[in-house]
């Protein structure tokens, strides 16, 4: 598995979301397959789950926040936390950010960004690296789903806080996981996300798109 970017494209097809019809994305077109054959190979080649291969509620609906808001990120400086599929960098690209950074620790989800960035005609940066704890160099901070476990989702959202206080805009997206903060978080959208059953527990979730405020 020396090539990540062939892998995602013989495991993938290129297509929207009901939620997204002006954005392409390279998603799996059989999900238990591809997942099935991502864990019979962990052991051997270290493959992580193939998280990237999905668009996930809370990231769509950050995107189709700033797609309807371009003004909260146009001409600023925007990082994709945990971007997975990089569909919310993909959004503020589309939306006229100066610069998007997407990041991620799996080089399979980093080819997946650089894919879908190109699919749509933007330029998106990936950064494989863990930046929880970095120094600030953005102006907003987007972040959907990170909040599914428990350790992830507290070390997390300290961090962005902490951006918070600094004036960074951080907003966050998320359907009602588990760990979702209970303050901190002010509402500025919802959106019913078409999904489905092989990845979430029904065939439609509310997302909800917040502002981290201090």
């Amino acid at each position: 598995m020396n090539d990540p970017k062939a892998f995602v494209l013989a495991n993938t097809q290129l297509s929207p979301t009901p939620l997204l019809p002006e954005m392409k994305l390279h998603l799996a077109s059989q999900v238990t397959p591809l997942w099935e054959a991502t864990e019979a190979t962990l052991e051997k080649e270290g493959l992580p789950p193939p998280y990237w291969a999905f668009a996930w509620v809370g990231g769509q609906a950050v995107a189709r926040y700033l797609l309807d808001h371009p003004d909260s990120c146009r001409g600023l400086r925007v990082l994709d936390f945990a971007a997975g599929s990089g569909v919310s960098g993909v959004a503020a690209a589309m939306a006229g950010a100066l610069s998007v950074e997407a990041a991620e620790i799996d080089a399979f989800a980093g080819a997946a960004i650089d894919l879908n960035a190109k699919a749509n005609g933007v330029g998106v940066s990936v950064v494989l690296d863990d930046l929880v704890g970095c120094a600030n160099r953005w102006d907003v901070v987007l972040a959907g789903d990170v909040c599914y476990e428990r350790p992830m989702a507290e070390r997390v959202f300290a961090w962005l806080l902490n951006l918070s206080a600094q004036g960074v805009r951080v907003i966050l997206g998320d359907p009602g996981r588990n760990y979702l903060p209970k303050s901190g978080l002010r509402e500025v959208a919802r959106y019913d996300v078409p999904t489905t059953k092989d990845i979430e527990d029904k065939d439609m979730r509310t997302a909800v798109v917040y502002e981290v405020a201090v």
